[in-house]
């Protein structure tokens, strides 16, 4: 027998959104938010990695694997939650996604595969060869991961019905720019002496081509995707904050005020994360067309999700805090990932 009380309930879910909210909207935003929560801290592990083929002494590159192995799988929840709430809101749009994009899938999971397994099995026999192998596989994934993601989110943003364009390359190659910058601030904050002073320099360099790369991908992609309006308010917009906050991260880098630093780097990836919602919104996937009031769930699934999501993301964001609270502090350098 059904609870008549149950029955009233979903019945009353079913009528609209729950408190009269545009959830439809705020789901769109959300899920670009978790993104860009992803590719920030995931972005500093990516960086970290790519910087690990600049370091020539055993001792330093421990000090590296040791900066970021409490953070790193950790870090990769919220790319499983990025990709949960997509299928739960636009179930639509992930399967289209991901099918079209089905090898750029592939590319992203052996990248991931390969940054997680390399320091885990480096560890594991303390052999010139063996470590020399599976740090080269270290720095590969590490690089190879944000390219691949990148490439993703410029095929989604400029609506590439293909593997990659021009504007989705140089989209990937800015993530993996931007990564670095991301590792160097985070070194900044992690480490102390020569890896840092090193890592700073290649930080700076690192932030340059990033700004030159996002700059060139905004101009390759409006010359073949009809909605990138590149001279709108918001565009500029956000294309100005990035080189403010650029400046912030030098200024505060030659300072030493690197917590200031990495927010900086935290601007900025939230700032090209809310490009790329900026450029999509209204539609949500340009392929297909569909707009995101066109995309979304019917409104009684869409409001479970919404309450559910109101009660499990203050739990994974509570975790975070514990963790990154556990592990504070400068890594030593007799410290190791071991």
């Amino acid at each position: 027998m059904t609870d008549p009380l149950t029955v009233t309930t979903l019945s009353t879910l079913a009528d609209g959104p729950i408190f009269g909210l545009p959830l439809a909207k705020l789901w769109f935003g959300l899920i670009f938010a978790v993104l860009g929560t992803f590719l920030f801290l995931d972005g500093f592990d990516f960086g970290v990695g790519a910087l690990f083929a600049t370091r020539s002494t055993e001792a330093e590159r421990e000090q590296l694997l040791a900066a970021i192995g409490p953070f790193w799988d950790g870090n990769e929840v919220w790319l499983v939650v990025f990709g949960g709430m997509l299928f739960a809101v636009f179930p639509v749009i992930y399967a289209d996604l991901f099918s079209r994009h089905y090898l750029l899938m592939f590319g992203i999971l052996a990248a991931l595969i390969a940054r997680g397994l390399s320091p885990e099995m480096y560890e594991q026999r303390h052999d010139e060869t063996w470590q020399r192998w599976w740090g080269r596989s270290f720095v590969a994934g590490s690089v190879t991961a944000p390219l691949f993601l990148g490439i993703f989110a410029g095929n989604w943003m400029f609506g590439v019905d293909g593997f990659a364009s021009v504007a989705s390359i140089l989209v990937g190659l800015a993530m993996v720019a931007l990564t670095v910058v991301d590792g160097s601030a985070y070194l900044g904050v992690k480490t102390r002496g020569d890896v840092r002073s090193e890592t700073r320099a290649m930080g700076l360099l690192a932030q340059v081509v990033y700004l030159a790369l996002a700059v060139a991908a905004l101009v390759a992609g409006s010359t073949t995707a009809s909605h990138v309006e590149l001279l709108s308010l918001p565009v500029l917009g956000l294309l100005g904050l990035t080189v403010l906050l650029a400046a912030v991260y030098v200024v505060a880098g030659r300072f030493g005020r690197w917590y200031v630093a990495f927010a900086a780097v935290a601007g900025q990836v939230y700032g090209l994360v809310a490009l790329v919602a900026t450029v999509l919104f209204p539609l949500v996937d340009p392929v297909t067309g569909l707009t995101v009031e066109e995309a979304v769930v019917s409104t009684l699934p869409l409001n479970l999700t919404s309450i559910g999501a109101a009660f499990l993301l203050p739990l994974i964001a509570t975790y975070f805090v514990v963790l990154y609270s556990a592990f504070s502090g400068p890594v030593e350098e007799a410290e190791s990932y071991a």
